[in-house]
Order: structure tokens, then sequence, then C-alpha cells
């Protein structure tokens, strides 16, 4: 990717248990295999901070007050970066300087990214239509749809979606 050059972002978005993790695997798995930089995104919603690796030193370094501590070792970079709170703008932006093919997002419901919905049950249906740039829905059941404009596809039938989410986030 060129210098100054922004790489897609793709949000996969549900409540609790309606797959998010696993499709993000199988999406990072295929684009990676295929030769692309992909670049993940997840966020934290069940309260407080994520847990973090034991990084001797650099953990010393936060204690003392670093805001940023990083750790380095044989092409790997371990960063903790503290503030306040994030956007996913922010984390969007910063991910940006490292030039990946794409950025997959776990969560974040309420941002503007193009988005995958992952509906389990009718409820969720109610709750989730209101979210914006909503591009494909994923389901679990069978549930009325009918109030979403985009392509419904069932979770469980890969092959009719893998290729059409890759393909989007590519372009």
């Amino acid at each position: 990717m060129a210098m100054g050059q922004h790489c897609a972002v793709l949000q996969i978005v549900g409540y609790q248990n309606s797959g998010k993790t696993t499709l993000m695997e199988k999406l990072i798995a295929k684009a990676s295999e295929e030769g692309s930089r992909v670049a993940t995104i997840k966020h934290h919603g069940h309260g407080g901070a994520p847990e973090t690796v034991y990084r001797k030193d650099s953990q010393r370094h936060e204690r003392a007050g670093a805001v940023i501590a990083g750790v380095e070792g044989a092409g790997t970079l371990c960063l903790n970066i503290q503030q306040a709170s994030w956007q996913l703008e922010e984390l969007v932006e910063l991910y940006q300087l490292f030039h990946p093919d794409m950025i997959l997002v776990e969560g974040y419901k309420k941002a503007d990214y193009p988005k995958v919905v992952l509906i389990r049950d009718q409820e969720d249906v109610t709750s989730l239509q209101k979210l914006t740039n909503i591009i494909y829905v994923l389901y679990w059941q069978d549930v009325d749809l009918s109030t979403f404009t985009c392509p419904t596809f069932p979770i469980r039938e890969e092959a009719l979606y893998m290729e059409l989410l890759l393909k989007k986030v590519r372009n």
C-alpha cells in the first residue's frame, strides 16, 4: 500500500454468541492465505480493561508512568498505550501507519464503517436494524429480515457470502 493511502475497514457486529469471532477468524485466515496483510481491532465489550500479557520490563515502564510502552523481538512488537478512552476512528488511523491491506473490526456497533450484522433471532432484528452502513446480514434461524434492504445470507452457508465479503473489503 502506498504511503498516505488508506485501506478498507469492515466491521463485524452482533450480540454476544452470535458468531462474530468465528467469522473474523475465517475472514482473517482466508484473506491471509490469499496474501493480504490483515489488521484487526476487537472491542472489549465486557467492561474494564482487557487482560494484558505479562511483559516484564515494559510493564515496569508502564507502572513507572509511561503512557506508551512497547517491547519488540524477532519482528514482533507488543504495544500497550494508555489514555482515558479510544474512539474507533483513532485506532483505525493508528493501524493505517502499519500499511495493512484491510482492517477487520469486531464490535463497535455504533461506528459508521461498512458492517456485516449477525442476527441470532427476531429480537436481534429489532435492535440491530437501527445500525448504519449495513452491507450484509448473516442470520442463524428463520427470522423476518424484510426491514433490511441489503443482501442477507444464512450464516452456515459460507460459500454464498465469504468471497463477497472479502471482495467488498478488498475494493
